[in-house]
């Protein structure tokens, strides 16, 4: 299964930048990551950052020629499943057949991010 997110303009690739950060943009980065982790093919694409992707797929250009308003927009397996907002944890939950608690931190548990630093 290919899942593909197509994003409207953000700061950076994931959006997680700048003075106040999302949540929605958050909880989207985790799901990616976690289903990334679990070896499932998924992408996003952000409209400043990669304008080309959404050039090349016919469908999303048919889609923003209506207005930008349906981004983002989720495409699974080629299909269209999503305008104008994320899927919600549930309906990826669904999707890839994954408990819903695959994407929710446990209580009195911490996000662990590991970083190299070279000198």
């Amino acid at each position: 299964m290919k899942l593909e997110v197509f994003e409207p303009s953000m700061c950076c690739p994931t959006g997680l930048c700048g003075p106040s950060i999302d949540p929605e943009l958050t909880r989207v980065a985790t799901i990616h990551y976690v289903l990334k982790q679990r070896g499932f093919d998924v992408s996003r694409y952000n409209l400043a950052s990669e304008p080309n992707r959404f050039v090349e797929n016919a469908k999303v250009q048919a889609e923003i020629a209506k207005g930008l308003d349906v981004l983002p927009m989720t495409i699974v397996d080629g299909k269209i499943v999503k305008r104008g907002a994320y899927l919600t944890n549930e309906e990826i939950a669904s999707l890839f057949d994954l408990p819903i608690e695959a994407f929710a931190v446990q209580d009195g548990e911490k996000p662990k991010v590991r970083i190299t630093l070279k000198k």
